[in-house]
């Protein structure tokens, strides 16, 4: 079995695969979230029901808690970061790019990479 962040690693890689040919279209909704205090609530809700999902499936796969918890919540925080820089930046990068940099940052910082 793959260790926990590898696994989210893969997730995230296939979420990325999601937003090709999107950058523009997830600028503009990111741009409306932002300025609306009732979508962001709505958007940290979505993110945090798809923690719960990440860290359910990690579990039926044998990770333990609080292992999979805290797969699952630093997965949707280096998605968060991700996802954030990348609509700032000029689209020539894919989103994976992004995701890739955002977990080997949070590697170094956990003292894991």
């Amino acid at each position: 079995m793959a260790a926990p962040i590898d696994a989210m690693a893969t997730t995230l890689e296939t979420v990325a695969a999601f937003f090709l040919e999107r950058h523009e279209h997830s600028r503009q909704r990111q741009a409306v979230i932002v300025a609306n205090a009732e979508l962001r609530e709505r958007e940290l809700i979505k993110l945090a029901s798809l923690s719960a999902a990440l860290a359910a499936t990690l579990r039926r796969r044998g990770v333990k808690d609080p292992a999979a918890t805290l797969t699952a919540e630093a997965g949707i925080t280096v998605f968060k970061v991700g996802f954030e820089r990348w609509v700032t930046d000029n689209g020539d990068r894919p989103l994976a790019d992004f995701l890739r940099e955002s977990l080997d940052e949070l590697k170094v910082v956990t003292g894991g990479g």
